[in-house]
Parts: structure tokens; sequence; C-alpha cells
């Protein structure tokens, strides 16, 4: 299989120290792990069962499920307005719909960001000002599904992180997704203040929010991600499902006019045959592509910020990838 040898190639051509990697198909589960945890500052090898930090892969498996739990519910709506949940929010014009497809509008530079406490960042992006490309552009941006956690916070009165572990997590019996890992199950991605990260998230909004971020903070190994998956394509039916296979059915369309469209929540991609497959990444080295038309699901999880962040090899050579599937 061509996508198998692209993967291994990026460890074999040093553009990764290591990935695990998941190949579902309606028949057959495809797996691999290859490569070390670490190549600073020495080698190490790759815990069994290694947990990744999933950077951006939790707005889509975790704040995006629990969010459309509740509009399944029909307590929400798609087009609910961020100020009936967040009083202060000064835009009355932005929604939740809005915020998911990146389409707010919402200026994303916050002055002095990392000087800021948890409460004064949550503050801060609660107050970022509206520009003229609301309803106008997509730009992905990680504060639309933070303030979307900031809403779940609101409604359920729980931390963000919480909700999803008692919403989404434990009913689809994830067992290794966590916000708390051990470190020592943990791949390590790059450094901060001079001490590598391991267990710890690397995202730096994620790094201040703490328990109240929505966009970032879990760590999950494959064997979880291939259950989402799965579940996902409509291969398999949890007992406790937090959506519908229906609701997850509406997502394979985009959710907004402004070309080129996206989902709610996730990205949108086509393959071969014209029809939608729903995308995602992560800065740490993930990406996710769920294919419900043709029941499969390619999975990868790396350490491609290891020893440092600015990898774009691995970026050019994941488009590829990511064009491979589509077109077989």
């Amino acid at each position: 299989m061509r996508i198998v040898s692209q993967l291994q190639a990026l460890v074999n051509d040093q553009v990764v120290p290591g990935l695990s990697y998941a190949y579902l198909t309606e028949k057959n589960c495809f797996q691999g792990q290859w490569g070390v945890n670490t190549w600073q500052p020495q080698v190490t090898t790759i815990p069994p069962d290694a947990l990744y930090d999933l950077a951006s892969l939790t707005k889509v498996l975790g704040t995006t499920t629990a969010v459309l739990q509740l509009i399944g519910q029909g307590i929400w709506t798609y087009d609910l307005p961020v100020q009936k949940l967040i009083p202060e929010f000064p835009h009355s014009q932005v929604t939740l719909r809005q915020l998911m497809t990146h389409t707010s509008g919402l200026r994303g530079y916050i002055p002095q960001r990392d000087q800021l406490t948890s409460l004064q960042l949550l503050q801060a992006i609660i107050n970022l000002p509206l520009t003229s490309e609301w309803r106008r552009v997509i730009r992905y941006t990680d504060t639309g599904p933070i303030l979307a956690g900031v809403m779940l916070e609101r409604y359920y009165q729980w931390p963000v992180q919480v909700v999803i572990e008692k919403q989404v997590l434990r009913p689809l019996a994830l067992k290794t997704a966590t916000f708390q890992p051990n470190p020592q199950q943990c791949v390590v991605t790059s450094q901060r203040n001079n001490h590598w990260l391991r267990g710890v998230v690397h995202d730096p909004k994620a790094f201040q929010l703490g328990k109240h971020c929505a966009s970032a903070g879990l760590f999950a190994g494959i064997a979880d991600l291939l259950k989402f998956s799965s579940w996902f394509l409509g291969l398999w039916q949890p007992a406790t499902a937090p959506i519908s296979q229906a609701q997850i059915q509406t997502l394979f369309q985009s959710f907004t006019r402004v070309s080129p469209g996206r989902s709610f929540g996730w990205d949108l991609l086509w393959n071969a045959q014209q029809e939608a497959v729903l995308y995602h990444t992560g800065y740490t080295g993930n990406f996710w592509i769920l294919d419900r038309a043709q029941k499969r699901a390619l999975i990868v999880l790396s350490n491609r910020v290891h020893p440092e962040n600015n990898n774009q090899r691995f970026l050019r050579r994941r488009n590829a990838i990511v064009e491979n599937f589509l077109n077989n």
C-alpha cells in the first residue's frame, strides 16, 4: 500500500522521529508504529501504547462532539448567539456556527499573551475585536473553539475539559484519552524553558488555560482514535453515543456559504468520487481523515515538533499523503 510506504518514509528520511498510524476500512485495519521517541538529548524508544499530544484534534474529538450533543438534544442550535451563554461577549451578531466554522471574524492577536493568567487570557479572548471578515472569510484560529468551550462551561458549570471527559470520553469508553496523562506513556514534543515536554501540553494557550481550554490539551493513543473513527464511519454503534449516526452524517457537508466551505468543527475535503470527507490536523504532527461514504479512515500521530517546531518538510509530505488517500 503506497500510503504505508509514504508514512514509513517519514521516519526513514528523518522527517519525524517516530509515528503511529492506522488505516481503517470496512473489512480491514492496518496499523503500525515506527521510529523513536526522541532524538535529543539522546535517542529513546517509543513507549508501548504511546500517548500523543493531540493538539488541535482536541477540537474535533472533544469540543465539537460535546457541542453537537447539546444541539442534537435540542438544547442548543447551530445559530445560537454567543451572547446567550456569555453575556459579556461584545458582539451580538456572532453565533456558535461561526465560531465552529472559523467565520466569526474575531481578530486572533492578543498582546503580551504569555504574561497573562488563565482568567486574564479568557477575558482577552472574550473581548477580541470583530473584523470586516465576519461571515466573509474562513480563517482558522483556536479562539472560536475556545469560546465554544466557554459556552459549554457556562451551561454545565464545569471546566470544559471535565465536560469533554464526562460527555464524550467516558460514554465512548475511550480508555487512553486523557487531559492528565502519565508522562512515561507519552511521546516527547519540543522544549519549553529548556525542559522537554512529555505529558505536558505543547500548545501555549492550552498550557495557560489548563482545564478551561477547549482547543488543545487532550492526549490519546491510536486505539482510541480508531474507536472514534469506527463510530463516525458507522462501523460501530456504542450503547451510550453522545450523538446519533444521523447527526454524524450531517457533518459531511459545508455549514457555511463561505468558499471553499467547512463542516461544523471539522475541515472538509473531497475524495475522487467528489464525496465530502472530514479532515483535521494537530500542530504537533497529527492528521485525521474520515471518509464515511467509502467507509475508510486514516489516522497519523507523530511528534513532528521534536526537536524543533518549524518542520516544513513534514507539512509538504503530509499534504502528499492526504492527496494520495483522497485519490484512491
